[in-house]
């Protein structure tokens, strides 16, 4: 890692380096009910609607106690939609009030309600998203988000660092091959440095936000 880089990755996660599962409240282990809230939230992200939005439904999905699949089955459509709605997820929220059933019937037919059956199920992470494409309302975008945000736990799907990712990598100067990437994080980083480079492909004006930070910092370090 050059300085430039080392400093460009610093003020990257300091002021972008939250994933997803964070502002959603999920604290992602490798246990049932936080990876099914990650995968709630992944089918909420896939639909073309801001990133900001998703998070709040989840938020409301989460605090109506719809944490498991169990209790996401229980809910009525109704209810489900009421949840999305007060989280201003209103363009799709029948549609995906009814895809999250369907959702939570099929993990807890198919992988007992535990993701980690899915995992331990599949041999490579192409297979996996694969798995993950079986749920309603995840497709190849959805599978992507699960996998970068779930990597610091399942480790064996690390790197994963997709081509959105690298194009927010490369607005920052960093590298945008996988493995490159990756090593200028820790492991337990790399679902941080993800969700940064993401937001610096898809949000207006993050990368030179950060590469200003970067001159300011250098100039003060300069004159220091």
């Amino acid at each position: 890692m050059t300085k430039a880089q080392d400093k460009t990755v610093a003020v990257l996660l300091e002021r972008h380096g939250r994933t997803y599962a964070q502002e959603a409240g999920i604290t992602v282990k490798d246990t049932p009910a936080p990876l099914y809230q990650l995968l709630v939230l992944c089918t909420l992200l896939s639909a073309r609607i801001s990133a900001s939005v998703a998070v709040a439904a989840a938020h409301e999905l989460f605090a109506a106690g719809y944490r498991t699949p169990r209790a996401m089955s229980a809910a009525s459509r109704q209810q489900r939609v009421d949840a999305l709605g007060r989280g201003h997820y209103r363009r799709y929220d029948e549609r995906t009030a009814t895809m999250l059933g369907e959702g939570a019937e099929l993990l807890t037919a198919k992988y007992r309600g535990d993701l980690r059956r899915l995992h331990d199920a599949t041999d490579s992470t192409p297979e996996l998203i694969r798995g993950l494409q079986e749920f309603p309302g995840i497709g190849p975008v959805g599978a992507a988000i699960f996998c970068r945000e779930v990597q610091a736990v399942w480790m064996d799907v690390a790197p994963f660092l997709d081509q959105k990712v690298a194009d927010g990598a490369s607005r920052l100067g960093l590298p945008a091959a996988e493995r490159a990437l990756a090593g200028l994080v820790s492991p337990a980083d790399l679902p941080r440095l993800a969700a940064a480079c993401v937001r610096a492909a898809l949000e207006k004006g993050v990368a030179d936000e950060v590469m200003a930070h970067v001159v300011d910092h250098s100039t003060s370090a300069g004159q220091g």
